[in-house]
């Protein structure tokens, strides 16, 4: 059974920091597509960010150059951090893995706010 747990989410000030993490269980991040999508209040789920199991990255618009993915292949973990956060990147960030179904973690609460 594959479960995507995710960490590392809370309150910041607007240019502050945070680092996500996913850790996966049942499978191995590695061999799939990986990253997070997030959700504010009242939006559509978009893309943040997701790495190729070959560790090619791609980013949405709203995280060009600010936010960085990676992945811990020893740990079985994805990572976002976050730079430079705004009060625009406040919402629900969720972990997700792209196997021959897609599974997504609980999320974790982003809030930017001063």
């Amino acid at each position: 059974q594959v479960q995507l747990v995710e960490s590392g989410g809370g309150l910041v000030q607007p240019g502050g920091s945070l680092r996500l993490s996913c850790a996966a269980s049942g499978t191995v991040l590695s061999n799939y597509i990986s990253g997070w999508y997030r959700q504010a209040p009242g939006k559509q789920r978009e893309l943040v960010a997701n790495i190729t199991p070959a560790g090619f990255t791609r980013y949405g618009d709203s995280a060009k150059g600010r936010f960085t993915i990676s992945r811990d292949n020893a740990k079985n973990t994805v990572f976002l951090q976050m730079n430079s956060l705004k009060p625009d990147d406040t919402a629900v960030y969720y972990c997700f893995l792209q196997t021959y179904s897609n599974y997504w973690g609980q999320g974790t609460q982003v809030t930017v706010s001063s």
